[in-house]
């Protein structure tokens, strides 16, 4: 029965993504002051649940880091708790570890406290916190559970029949037959009273269990419709965190909202659709919000086929969302791409190398992933770095922030399990990072008014991928008014 298993944990069921699909965990690359520092947050698969945390330190120097976990916004992000002290690595001085518990479902952060020779300084990782899944008990440890609470029950009841019975004769009288009725009545009465309380607690754990269920995270919803050369896609609310009783609204401090979205990156959404299932056509388009909610573009000119849809949103909160869709696009002769629009095509993975790292673009330029030798495992984070020629090798001299970044990634797995839209900085959104009040670090809006910078030629993406198996990766870069998305394949292993 269920109500033996109060004590257990619970198994694997299944896991949704957030800011990501299938690709929980938190990458960011950036400065803490003086400190260049390579970050990775697994945020827990329950809340409450406790969040694992790396940091290396590309920066000599450091001595101790401080981690403490606080709301991104309101109240709670002016009154942290007690920042607990990271671990140093006894094989490398510049490597700590942690644990931080995540107490509630929202918009949170990471706030990392560093000490070392160039003094103290601060960096903030934004953490969208929820429940991702629930567990159930595996199969052996409930049969063993099971059967210990049959022993139990049947010793309860034995027990209460024992004590009714030969409670008050003395050592080595024999019941009479009274007591031997009484001993049975006893019995009967015990059993009832012992199954009741199962019963009822059977029935408690029901009921924690379905509200649990209703903590489990669950993305915004999106149905996509195309009329002549017209997208459309329509959010709705499929009941995460939506409170329905005043004990559940003070428990849940996140409620979520459809009409709270903030621009990244200058626009409310980033639309990926990618053809399937070759994944050799991609579109990088930004639909606007019209007043009645949903999500309108006209779209360019697109290649026929089915495609799958994932769009990331942000909420004022700093809470980040990809929505997932599909759709089937009919050849269409409209408009060219325009703005930061962008897309590529090319084969499909089936027959594409894993190791190529070079592709050529339509103009003749060249993206190259520089990659070292080394395999690539799941769930270690690594620098993907890439660079962009001229079509004879050169350094193009027109070099230009692709919307205020030097360039945007998305890792896509072939089975269509994870997709992630990587920054330079990481897998944060540029919009959660600046409610955060981090001043800035490699790969963040380069674009000051009134100053003009110097644009190079290369970019770098942290990133993990979230499991082994075939990934597809889109990288786009920008020379002049021209967005160039290169393709690359790659193949990781478990860990």
């Amino acid at each position: 029965m269920k109500a033996f298993r109060l004590c257990a944990a619970f198994l694997f069921a299944a896991v949704l993504g957030h800011a990501h699909v299938g690709s929980p965990d938190i990458y960011l690359e950036g400065k803490a002051g003086p400190y260049q520092l390579f970050v990775t947050v697994r945020p827990p698969l329950t809340i409450p649940g406790v969040a694992e945390i790396e940091v290396r330190s590309e920066s000599p120097g450091v001595r101790e880091i401080h981690a403490v976990p606080l709301a991104m916004t309101g109240a709670g992000s002016k009154f942290p708790p007690i920042a607990d002290l990271l671990t140093a690595s006894p094989r490398d001085s510049q490597f700590f570890t942690g644990s931080l518990w995540m107490m509630t479902s929202g918009s949170w952060q990471v706030r990392l406290t560093v000490d070392g020779a160039q003094g103290q300084a601060i960096l903030s990782v934004p953490v969208p916190s929820m429940a991702r899944a629930s567990k159930r008990m595996e199969f052996g440890l409930g049969a063993m559970l099971s059967v210990l609470g049959i022993f139990l029950m049947a010793g309860i009841t034995a027990i209460i029949g024992a004590a009714s019975r030969e409670a008050k004769l003395d050592p080595g009288q024999r019941p009479a037959p009274a007591n031997l009725q009484s001993g049975r009545k006893a019995t009967i009465v015990g059993a009832i009273i012992v199954v009741a309380i199962v019963v009822g607690g059977d029935y408690w754990w029901n009921s924690e269990a379905d509200d649990y269920s209703l903590r489990i995270y669950k993305p915004l919803q999106m149905a996509a419709s195309v009329s002549g050369a017209n997208l459309s896609l329509k959010m709705s609310e499929p009941g995460w965190m939506q409170a329905k009783t005043l004990e559940q609204a003070a428990y849940r401090v996140f409620i979520r909202k459809m009409d709270d979205f903030v621009p990244d990156h200058g626009h409310i959404m980033h639309l990926y659709a990618i053809r399937q299932p070759g994944m050799d056509v991609i579109y990088h388009l930004h639909p606007e919000q019209r007043e009645d909610g949903t999500f309108a573009l006209a779209l360019p000119s697109i290649t026929a086929g089915h495609y799958k849809l994932y769009a990331d949103i942000v909420h004022a909160n700093g809470f980040p969302e990809t929505m997932v869709s599909e759709i089937d696009l009919p050849e269409l002769n409209s408009r060219a791409l325009a703005g930061d629009d962008a897309s590529a095509s090319t084969i499909p993975w089936q027959r594409a190398s894993t190791s190529n790292t070079v592709f050529t673009l339509p103009d003749g330029y060249k993206m190259e992933w520089l990659r070292n030798d080394k395999p690539l495992f799941a769930n270690q984070g690594v620098s993907f770095n890439f660079r962009l020629t001229t079509p004879d090798g050169g350094v193009p001299s027109d070099m230009a922030l692709y919307m205020g970044m030097l360039g945007h990634a998305a890792f896509v797995k072939t089975d269509g399990t994870v997709f992630a839209h990587i920054h330079p900085n990481g897998s944060v959104s540029m919009a959660a990072l600046m409610l955060t009040g981090n001043s800035g670090g490699d790969g963040m809006n380069m674009e000051m008014p009134g100053m003009k910078m110097a644009v190079p030629n290369t970019v770098s993406f942290p990133y993990g991928f979230p499991s082994p198996g075939r990934y597809r990766i889109y990288v786009q870069m920008k020379h002049g008014s021209t967005v160039e998305t290169g393709v690359f394949d790659a193949v990781t292993a478990g860990t």
